[in-house]
């Protein structure tokens, strides 16, 4: 009810729009968007076969533009419960600084601009799956399984996982192996990373009917899942390696993190339960963001090296 009234409110203020280009680009969901897009410049890289320049950049700009579409479609659809969680109040529609119909315009027209744009210049491919990135997470996952299932990060992990075969099949007009091994690294990383922010983000959750894991669950059953998908999470970070499309380099950088995974997850699983505290739950979350960010970038810095030494040699 209060959340119902909140939204009222907010739509009364915003009768006339006061939004401002900040706002707009805060419903993108900026950091969301730049892990899309790290993730997708290393697909491209390390894709066989070449792509001009700037065929790149316009793809990438489109998967950024694409993955912006996604989160403003779903603050549009979240409004409500955006307004009743402390994490998301003060996002701009709760705010009261854009309205849900603009929202959903601004949402729907980057969707369409993106996948024309990327299908048209690059290929059918690579827009077709940006596409259903943008339907699985607005819909399938925004709409559908996050209200319905404590199981709704690991299928709607998908649709954050999707975006480096984007960047391959933007390069070979294909989806193969290495692709997909990079599409299993994010989904794999996708539970124990919001699971962990779900242990002390609970309270939020619980306010607003979100059936996360320890809300349905508890924490001690949250604890053992973040565990397991940890334990599987490292081998699967080292296949590039052993598949020979990552280089030395990652299999040091992929192994060693992954055993850091697996100790800062141990130590979450150690914590009691009933920790109001929950600093091993924060310590995993943030680690599990530095772990994603640091695969991709050595696979996107061994990717580069060789263009690199060939320039200066040229």
């Amino acid at each position: 009810m209060a959340s119902e009234t909140n939204l009222s409110a907010m739509n009364e203020r915003v009768a006339v729009s006061s939004a401002m280009p900040s706002d707009y680009y805060e419903l993108l969901k900026p950091r969301v968007m730049q892990l899309v897009v790290f993730t997708a410049i290393a697909g491209l890289m390390l894709a066989p076969g070449p792509l001009h320049p700037v065929l790149s950049i316009i793809a990438i700009l489109c998967i950024a533009i694409g993955a912006g579409a996604s989160g403003a479609l779903n603050m549009w659809y979240d409004a409500d419960i955006d307004a009743a969680m402390s994490r998301t109040a003060k996002r701009p529609i709760p705010g009261g600084r854009v309205s849900r119909d603009e929202a959903l315009a601004f949402g729907l027209v980057l969707s369409f601009f993106s996948v024309i744009v990327l299908g048209l210049v690059i290929n059918w491919l690579s827009a077709g799956l940006l596409a259903f990135t943008i339907f699985f997470y607005a819909v399938i996952y925004s709409m559908w399984l996050k209200r319905a299932t404590p199981q709704n990060i690991v299928v709607g992990g998908a649709a954050g996982a999707i975006p480096p075969v984007i960047g391959w099949a933007a390069v070979t007009g294909s989806v193969s192996l290495e692709s997909i091994v990079l599409f299993a690294i994010i989904f794999m990383w996708t539970p124990p990373h919001f699971w962990a922010l779900a242990l002390f983000k609970a309270g939020d959750y619980e306010r607003v009917n979100v059936p996360m894991l320890p809300n349905v669950v508890g924490n001690r059953a949250t604890q053992n899942q973040i565990l397991a998908y940890s334990i599987l999470l490292a081998p699967i970070g080292v296949l590039p390696f052993l598949m020979g499309f990552g280089g030395f380099a990652y299999g040091v950088v992929s192994g060693a993190l992954g055993l850091a995974f697996i100790y800062h997850a141990w130590k979450c699983w150690q914590m009691d339960s009933k920790d109001e505290r929950m600093v091993p739950a924060k310590k995993l979350f943030g680690f599990s963001i530095l772990y994603l960010f640091a695969l991709f970038g050595t696979l996107i810095i061994e990717a580069a090296t060789p263009a690199i030494a060939s320039a200066f040699v040229g």
